[in-house]
């Protein structure tokens, strides 16, 4: 049986040719639903790996109990000294979150940029951030850095511009890079300068953490909730912004798989046309071969082969499409759990080309399943004659 198989699979191939306009369409149709549902799933990966795969499993956020936004958050100035003696806290950054408008480049439209008032611990937490361009403000002075994400996508933000930030005026003095984290779309101030603009001297909105070597979080987690001095509680950066891209992964991704299989029904469609219309064509020779001993199996896997070799072609040309016009083109998108504006890039990943030509293969058996059995079902004496 597999040497029919070949026999007619080969001979099927080699017959391609003749068929070029019905094996284009199944190659269209397929690369197009691969390519829409890829184009959907690499933002949501791109979204994804801005907040989730940049986080630290050493790093914490300590922010008042029921709190899940960094800006709803509230913690004393007492708070934050016990807290930066608490033994498996290394480095503690008490930050203050805003936010401020600002226009997107050659447009009239606003948006919610994050404003983080930090202190100089902030720089030693976070050691994949870096000056790409001017330099760091100085502490207590009315200077700030903007993230290379918010400084390329909104007016006013090249160093020297001044900024107004809740009628104070700053300047920026530098950009920075954080290995393409979320934090390149916020713009960073001196701690003590955002406390005095928004008046918020008693305290900070959260205290970011690194902690010691060999310190267990869920440990150190309940120390915290049980200490009667801070209600107060604790979760690792990694869980906070998986939380966080959660709810806006599963929208995109939802969307993706449900325009992608109301395309692939169409292509599915079109398959079943196309399959039928070849497999008509070749009638003739088909019961040739089942005149000669070849068996109704032979021919239906071989024309279910022909169909998925011709999915599999448009899986690829999808897939090719997508990674090099979309791949690390970057956009913004409206972060509900931080009320503003986050820059992420497109990311096209192994896994998603892996079920980019998952879906092509499904798409190839479902349209050439049913032809492939008509094929096999023909009568020989009738096929012959070309009935």
């Amino acid at each position: 049986m597999f040497r029919q198989i070949s026999a007619i699979t080969l001979l099927n191939l080699s017959s391609l040719r003749s068929r070029l306009g019905v094996s284009v369409i199944i190659v269209v149709g397929v690369a197009g639903v691969v390519a829409v549902l890829l184009g959907l799933l690499a933002m949501s990966s791109g979204f994804q790996a801005t907040l989730v795969e940049t986080a630290r499993p050493d790093r914490v956020l300590i922010m008042r109990s029921g709190s899940n936004s960094e800006m709803n958050g509230f913690v004393t100035n007492e708070q934050l000294a016990v807290l930066e003696s608490y033994q498996g806290v290394d480095l503690a950054s008490g930050e203050l979150y805003v936010t401020i408008g600002r226009k997107e480049r050659g447009t009239d439209v606003a948006v919610d940029v994050v404003v983080r008032g930090v202190s100089q611990d902030a720089f030693g937490l976070r050691d994949e951030l870096t000056i790409v361009s001017g330099r760091a403000f100085e502490p207590g002075t009315s200077e700030i850095i903007v993230g290379v994400q918010a400084a390329s996508r909104y007016e006013g933000l090249r160093i020297g511009d001044p900024v107004e930030v809740r009628r104070a005026l700053l300047t920026v003095v530098g950009h920075f890079a954080a290995a393409g984290s979320a934090v390149e779309s916020e713009i960073w101030i001196d701690r003590t300068v955002v406390q005095d603009v928004y008046r918020r001297a008693g305290g900070v909105g959260l205290v970011r953490a690194r902690l010691t070597r060999g310190a267990d979080p869920e440990q150190l987690a309940r120390r915290i909730a049980e200490d009667p001095r801070l209600q107060l509680a604790l979760v690792t950066e990694i869980e906070f912004f998986a939380e966080q891209s959660a709810d806006r992964t599963a929208l995109i991704n939802t969307f993706a798989y449900f325009i992608a299989g109301i395309m692939g029904i169409g292509s599915v469609l079109a398959a079943l046309n196309t399959m039928y219309i070849a497999v008509s064509r070749r009638t003739v020779e088909i019961a040739t071969l089942r005149a000669v001993g070849f068996g109704a199996a032979s021919v239906v896997v071989s024309v279910i082969f022909e169909a998925m070799l011709l999915a599999i072609l448009g899986g690829v040309a999808g897939a090719l499409l997508v990674y090099f016009a979309l791949d690390g083109y970057a956009t913004t998108t409206f972060n509900n759990a931080s009320a503003s504006q986050v820059a992420f890039a497109f990311k096209v990943t192994p896994e998603l080309a892996a079920i980019g030509l998952a879906w092509a293969l499904g798409l190839g058996l479902v349209g050439g399943l049913l032809p492939a059995i008509r094929a096999a079902r023909l009568p020989i004496t009738r096929a012959l004659r070309g009935d």
